[in-house]
């Protein structure tokens, strides 16, 4: 398989993100393993599944560039405001169709 053939939504994530997929994988998906795995809760397993979700679902979009798709994963990791990114995002979309 090439780099090419490889989805953009799993290139868009982080090692620990594809270590976490592993993981998760390998026991079936029960997120009690996961939790004993990482010594956390497993409300906070749950929280980090849900984060990973909407990362795919989010890098998984075509029609977002890549941009776009970079800022949105601020939000969801929380290192930027909803507001912040809406105003960022629309600046950069309404900058492309002034081209």
């Amino acid at each position: 398989m090439n780099r090419e053939d490889v989805p953009a939504w799993i290139l868009s994530l982080d090692k620990e993100s594809i270590e976490f997929i592993r993981k998760f994988i390998i026991n079936s998906g029960s997120l009690k393993n996961i939790s004993k795995i990482y010594n956390v809760s497993y409300p906070t397993v749950r929280a980090k599944l849900d984060t990973l979700i909407k990362k795919i679902e989010l890098n998984s979009k075509t029609e977002d560039v890549e941009f776009v798709n970079m800022i949105k994963n601020f939000v969801i990791d929380e290192r930027m405001s909803l507001d912040t990114a809406k105003l960022i995002i629309d600046k950069y979309k309404n900058e492309r169709n002034d081209e």
